[in-house]
């Protein structure tokens, strides 16, 4: 949660004015960009068109016979809400092109790669897998052959590295361009089809504050536990030595903000040096400048991320209406604040960091006030604000994170109380070692080993908290859920008298209300979990997990487990194999190298006994399989005709038919068939045609080189594009086709191509954006039968 923490909340215990002018234009200047970025660009003028139009229109509705007379009849924030729609809209009809150049757009649109140079947004560790912001550059003309400069933000999605790369490195590649969706920050998403070279480091002031950080690092390292994992992330933001499962734990407990570099972590500094320059006897201009010059100096140290700056931005919102005594005349800082960023760059509009920093530091400034002053009247005033501070962030933040995570952690509170006098020690004192480390290594060492206490301490309340029985409380997802939540939140500050507007009777009407909403909800979603969950089949064969755009199935027979790909995302497969209890993979098949097939395979290095792998692209696919090695797995390359026993099934390569000289890629992906592997009857377990991302072409290829013979089940191609084979698949002859494939994708996948082959073949689609998670399992009541479970709605399995 991005959001100051002040010392002390001025005003507790008296209403504070609430100056809301700037509230009204802030909110429609952010609404205008939420709208705008989300359209196509084709569009895009149209609508700035009609906006503007719409202002024109309404001013000139309400022109009376003199301009004085125009500004009386005018209500008084309609015309600078007016005007900030309208700065809005230009600033979106003027960023806009500038976001999708010429050769990019070329290259997103018809496919294919070209040369391009992106400076990094974050740095980036050796052997690391996954993404990384960055900012295009320059990009080549494919027509021209020319190189054009651009500044254009992407998502580099892997950057195989063999040393750390600073934040600021430009580096050079072969890239393949992929949308994004309307609305996405990133103006595409570049994969790297060849070897990535560094072009030129770092700036210097960059370079030397990421040798800072990295030597931090190291001595961090020198501890144990949890807490030597935390330091890193309290004290500087870097969390790279943070582990999938205290990763999970710091996010069940509502600590996961205290490792993001945060406003309340600028509070602490800029707070820090203006205690320490009026101990010291400072003039006020003379303090302020010191801390904004802290504030700048921990900001480079920490990496000048665009997150980074906003959360700068509204810490000095915070401090700046608290050092005037005046919590509530925060909100025209903070509204111009909002309208400043959006106007800089208006797709941060959507981002869910930058709607959280907002909605935090909005109730800091007028929540966290009040809730000390009722809190106050029973218990002593420290603990009443320290209370009153998490409480405030995470009642103004929790409808927001329930469209990330449909659930209330419990626990969240209590945990954020206990560590809250933890966290700023192990920030300040962290933040010592940090800079003493390169002047006086045994004094850092000692600075680290006092911020490491607080650090493993904050890791214990982690863990237990999250282990908690009940530390999760279930709640309805989507808008739907967020409205919900916001209701009874609204309904429970009314019963607290914040604000005080509410008789006695009126208040206890409200609190019947929210708590008959409260427990109707949280019943009713108990509930259908519950029921789901026991309905869950425990017997299950194959598991198609809901893992966004990718693939990753899992197949299960006699105790032995196979994976299929691992997706993208290394926290949707983690939540995946958790859920299913999968802990040991016998075989990993790796169809082919593209990222949404292996970005997450990190997850299972160490858990893999045997990996078979199609043909190898470059440097980087070759380091996935040497990690999978290293971590224990016996890898090797498979092509037509390979076979081998899992369990009670056999599994069996039918393409591609032969390494060399394939060209690696989607129609190089393996395609394994599945069968019993002898006289199972009447408890054979499904059998299954998984196609990797093979085009028309390749499938094509594929039918004339094997017979395919027909199957239970078949692993739908690409996700459901449009580029299949009708032929195939009426051979297969599936009872059911699945699609593992991203809700709301920018690739329209499901096509209705793939649609209609699944259905001509007498068979069921099961598409993880619509379904979830996926489980197929034998009938109960029908031997040789089997039935489909799903998270989300029924499937009727053809007969």
């Amino acid at each position: 949660m991005s959001g100051a923490a002040p010392a002390s909340v001025p005003g507790a215990g008296r209403a504070a004015a609430v100056d809301a002018r700037l509230a009204l234009p802030a909110g429609a200047g952010w609404l205008t960009a939420v709208l705008l970025v989300a359209l196509p660009a084709a569009a895009l003028p149209t609508a700035i068109a009609a906006s503007a139009a719409a202002v024109a229109l309404l001013l000139a509705s309400r022109r009376p016979a003199s301009r004085h007379a125009a500004a009386r009849r005018i209500p008084p924030l309609v015309l600078p809400s007016l005007v900030a729609l309208v700065v809005v809209a230009a600033a979106v009809a003027l960023a806009a092109p500038g976001r999708t150049p010429p050769a990019l757009g070329e290259l997103v649109e018809e496919g294919g790669s070209a040369v391009g140079v992106v400076a990094l947004d974050a740095t980036v560790m050796p052997g690391a897998a996954g993404g990384v912001d960055g900012t295009l550059l320059a990009i080549e003309d494919r027509a021209s052959g020319r190189t054009s400069a651009v500044s254009v933000p992407v998502r580099v999605l892997s950057i195989p590295a063999p040393e750390r790369l600073s934040l600021g490195t430009r580096v050079e590649a072969r890239w393949r361009a992929i949308p994004t969706e309307a609305g996405d920050d990133r103006a595409a998403l570049l994969a790297p089809m060849g070897a990535v070279e560094v072009v030129a480091a770092a700036p210097a002031l960059l370079s030397a504050a990421d040798g800072l950080r990295a030597r931090f690092l190291a001595l961090a390292s020198a501890f144990t536990g949890d807490g030597a994992a935390l330091l890193p992330g309290l004290a500087i933001g870097d969390t790279s030595a943070v582990g999938d499962d205290l990763d999970e734990a710091m996010k069940r407990s509502s600590l996961s903000h205290l490792t993001a570099v945060s406003g309340a972590n600028c509070a602490i500094v800029v707070g820090l040096v203006m205690g320490a320059g009026a101990l010291a006897g400072w003039r006020r201009p003379v303090r302020i400048a010191a801390a904004l010059a802290a504030l700048g100096g921990f900001v480079l140290l920490v990496t000048p991320e665009p997150s980074v700056v906003r959360a700068a931005v509204m810490a000095a919102v915070v401090l700046v209406a608290l050092a005037g005594g005046r919590p509530g005349r925060g909100l025209p800082v903070l509204g111009a604040a909002v309208l400043g960023i959006v106007v800089v760059d208006p797709w941060t509009s959507r981002e869910y960091g930058f709607v959280l920093s907002v909605l935090a530091t909005a109730a800091l400034l007028l929540l966290s006030g009040p809730l000390a002053e009722r809190l106050g009247r029973v218990m002593p005033a420290p603990l009443a604000l320290a209370i009153a501070v998490p409480l405030a962030a995470q009642i103004a933040s929790q409808p927001v994170l329930v469209l990330l995570e449909p659930s209330i952690p419990l626990a969240g509170v209590a945990a954020n109380i206990l560590a809250a006098p933890a966290a700023p020690v192990a920030t300040i004192v962290g933040m010592i070692a940090c800079l003493l480390a390169p002047l006086a290594p045994p004094l850092a060492l000692g600075a680290a080993g006092i911020a490491w206490l607080p650090a493993s301490w904050i890791g214990g309340i982690a863990r237990v908290a999250a282990e908690l029985p009940g530390s999760q409380l279930p709640w309805p997802e989507g808008g739907l859920g967020a409205v919900l939540l916001a209701v009874v939140l609204a309904g429970l500050a009314l019963v607290a008298g914040i604000p005080a507007v509410l008789g006695g009777r009126a208040r206890r009407r409200v609190l019947i209300g929210t708590a008959a909403l409260l427990v109707v909800t949280a019943g009713l979603t108990v509930g259908a979990t519950t029921l789901q969950n026991l309905g869950r089949p425990a017997d299950w064969t194959i598991a198609q997990c809901d893992i966004g755009q990718g693939d990753a199935l899992i197949v299960r027979s006699a105790d032995r487990l196979a994976l299929i790909d691992t997706g993208a995302e290394p926290e949707l497969l983690d939540g995946c194999l958790r859920s299913l209890g999968v802990e040991r993979i016998d075989l990993l098949v790796l169809t082919h190298f593209d990222h949404d097939h292996v970005g997450a395979v990190e997850v299972v290095v160490g858990r893999v006994d045997e990996v078979i792998a199609g043909p190898v692209a470059d440097e980087r696919d070759v380091e996935i399989l040497d990690g999978l090695a290293a971590g224990g797995a016996a890898v090797r390359q498979v092509a037509a005709g390979e076979e081998g026993v899992l369990g009670a099934q056999r599994w069996r390569v039918l393409w591609p038919p032969d390494h060399r000289g394939v060209e690696p890629g989607n129609d190089a992906s393996l395609v394994l068939e599945w069968r019993a592997a002898g006289d199972c009857a009447p408890t054979c377990p499904p059998s299954m045609l998984a196609l990797g991302d093979l085009g028309q072409q390749a499938q094509r290829g594929l039918l004339d080189a094997v017979r395919i013979r027909p199957v239970d089940v078949v692993k739908v191609s690409h996700h459901g594009s449009a580029d299949q084979e009708p032929a195939l698949y009426t051979a297969a002859a599936a009872a059911l086709g699945l699609i593992g494939v991203g809700e709301g994708n920018g690739y329209g996948h499901p096509a209705s191509e793939a649609l209609d082959a699944v259905s001509a073949a007498g068979g069921v689609a099961v598409r993880s954006d619509r379904h979830g998670l996926a489980l197929i399992a034998p009938a109960p009541d029908d031997p040789g039968a089997w039935r489909v479970w799903t998270e989300r709605g029924r499937i009727a399995v053809p007969p």
